[in-house]
């Protein structure tokens, strides 16, 4: 057996999220799914049998009717997990939770919360929002800029992060006999003012024990790769293959270093489609076949907007040059990607529809075969450093039940996946170091 692990996180998005808008439409998967709370648990608990570290919960506030269905109708995050947390022992639960429309204090506190809940399982992935329309559901004319957003995001996990310290883990006596209930001089106030904050503190909620929840971070932007470096105990990305999964691990690894920290306490975990067949040839025809059925044009043409803070494309001349001048309403918004999108429109003369295509053409993925090829491919893509695991999209039932019934024993027999959970916090099951109480 290894001694470095395999990580595995369940990301879900009901119903069906960005490109898999008729992913409801498949019979195994209740219509509702994406404020089902018990199909949430029945989730939870077959990645739990699976041993997976966590299930991840991804969130936006801002919708559309070009969103995709499980962006119309959805759960929040945290009470989401907080009702997974009472029906599962080990997996970790992990929410998202925008830095930009958010206080500390009360991040801090449900998030604390939901770790006592569950026993040390929580984790917090943190988010500038990128729907720029967000602003206006939060009574701003505006969004904030991109260094503003980011500037604002290391400010709040750090205040965040000083709320949890506010009581040391011995602080709670409670002794009966003495009828001394805790010892003041464990008790610290945050005292914070910055740029972006002012917070007295302290909590009013004692530490888990995991010492705080785990943070996770997403973003592919300079600035997003820079924060995930100084705050993130696991960075959520990209890896489209295993050459750029090295560079991308690299990288972040080194930036990490930069930042004073130790590079094997920053893990990354790319998301990934996983479609298992009998044969190779049948899971590629699957792929194919599910990409076809679960997303049309029109559909990719209303959600194509949505790099560009929802600019509506459908005004433009599908066979006219690309209207490279829709990339300024991107700029509060995923910029980076339409960037990407816009320039290569640019460079490559495509017409609007031409780039709507390639937006929604198939790109074969890394982790498509049999269960054998898809378990050997995994390891192989883990032994060489270009990931510290996966987070695996739920999509098709079925296609997550082969993973857990055919993939997980393979990687368990090729030594990289565990065959228990080493603890009961989601840090010690990811090998994270319990962060000390400075104060």
């Amino acid at each position: 057996m290894s001694t470095r692990q395999l990580k595995l996180g369940a990301l879900t998005m009901g119903v069906g999220g960005p490109g898999r808008h008729n992913l409801w439409l498949d019979p195994e998967l209740p219509s509702d799914a994406s404020v089902n709370i018990d199909w949430y648990i029945d989730i939870a608990r077959q990645a739990e049998a699976a041993l997976f570290d966590l299930l991840f919960i991804v969130d936006s506030q801002f919708i559309t009717p070009g969103s995709p269905p499980h962006y119309l109708n959805r759960l929040e995050p945290l009470t989401l997990l907080s009702a997974v947390a009472v029906t599962t022992r080990h997996i970790g639960l992990v929410g998202t939770l925008t830095t930009s429309y958010n206080e500390p204090f009360n991040v801090a506190r449900r998030l604390a919360s939901l770790d006592l809940i569950s026993k040390g399982r929580a984790g917090w992935n943190v988010v500038t929002s990128g729907d720029a329309g967000t602003a206006g559901n939060y009574g701003r004319d505006e969004h904030y800029d991109y260094d503003t957003r980011y500037g604002r995001a290391k400010e709040h996990v750090q205040v965040v992060q000083g709320l949890w310290q506010s009581w040391e883990d011995d602080a709670f006596v409670r002794d009966r006999a003495t009828g001394r209930y805790f010892d003041p001089a464990k008790l610290h106030a945050l005292n914070h003012k910055g740029e972006h904050f002012s917070v007295v503190g302290p909590l009013n909620l004692q530490r888990s024990p995991q010492g705080q929840p785990v943070i996770f971070q997403a973003g592919d932007s300079e600035q997003g790769r820079e924060l995930g470096a100084a705050i993130a105990d696991v960075i959520f990305t990209h890896a489209p293959n295993l050459e750029q999964g090295q560079q991308f691990y690299r990288e972040i690894k080194a930036r990490a270093v930069r930042q004073g920290r130790d590079p094997e306490q920053v893990l990354v975990l790319p998301g990934a489609e996983v479609f298992i067949g009998d044969t190779d040839e049948q899971a590629r025809e699957l792929e194919r076949q599910y990409h076809q059925a679960d997303h049309s044009f029109d559909q990719a043409l209303l959600e194509f907007g949505r790099s560009f803070g929802w600019h509506d494309f459908s005004q433009y001349d599908l066979d006219a040059p690309f209207p490279a001048q829709a990339l300024e309403h991107a700029r509060s918004s995923f910029f980076t990607v339409a960037k990407r999108i816009t320039d290569r429109a640019v460079s490559d003369r495509l017409t609007l529809r031409q780039a709507v295509e390639a937006s929604r053409q198939l790109r074969p993925g890394a982790f498509v075969g049999t269960a054998e090829t898809v378990a050997t491919t995994m390891a192989e893509w883990f032994e060489a450093r270009a990931v510290d695991g996966f987070n695996l999209y739920i999509g098709h039932p079925a296609q997550f039940r082969r993973f857990t019934e055919e993939v997980v024993p393979l990687l368990q027999e090729k030594g990289v996946y565990r065959r228990e959970y080493p603890g009961t916090t989601l840090r010690e099951n990811l090998g994270l170091a319990i962060p000390r109480n400075l104060r």
